[in-house]
């Protein structure tokens, strides 16, 4: 064994014992259900209201900010399905028994999470033009990422790298 194995196999376990204890709180019927309402809402319905609403309000002075949103989620797309079709890493809940999925997937693979992916990267984008709506979206990101373990799809690592990819593709858009 190397000793790069040991440390490795220390994170997967940690990861995989943080994910069941995370899942464990969906046995309560309102963490359930409040998790559940915030994944679905994570698919997209929410960064779509988000859209509309800024758009509804502040017209084409929007539009920037939307425009950026919707950049900034198709190359999120296109990046997370490009890694997940490379690590093909299988939801927790099809490896390990103690955990139980109790959400909707997407898709069949792990790494990473797009839905914390995408919540972060929005968040960035959407305070960078309205720092105002921190009080909105920071809540609503962390309820997402928070779902993917308690629901059962996803390992902590999966949120963690999903979370800094968002960050990363947000950050570097706000360059441009």
């Amino acid at each position: 064994m190397s000793n790069l194995n040991l440390p490795l196999q220390r994170i997967k376990t940690w990861d995989a014992e943080l994910c069941a204890f995370c899942n464990r709180r969906s046995r309560n019927f309102t963490v359930r259900n409040l998790f559940r309402i915030a994944s679905r809402l994570g698919d997209g319905v929410f960064w779509y209201m988000l859209m509309a609403v800024l758009l509804l309000t502040y017209k084409e002075a929007a539009l920037p900010a939307v425009l950026h949103m919707i950049a900034v989620g198709l190359v999120g797309t296109l990046l997370y399905k490009f890694i997940k079709g490379k690590t093909l890493r299988p939801r927790p809940f099809n490896v390990y028994p103690a955990i139980v999925c109790v959400g909707k997937t997407l898709d069949q693979f792990s790494f990473p999470s797009g839905h914390t992916m995408h919540a972060a990267a929005f968040s960035i984008v959407v305070l960078a033009y309205y720092p105002g709506l921190f009080w909105l979206v920071v809540p609503f990101a962390v309820l997402v990422a928070l779902s993917r373990p308690i629901l059962g799809l996803h390992y902590p690592s999966d949120v963690l790298a999903g979370a800094a990819l968002g960050a990363v593709i947000a950050g570097i858009s706000l360059t441009f």
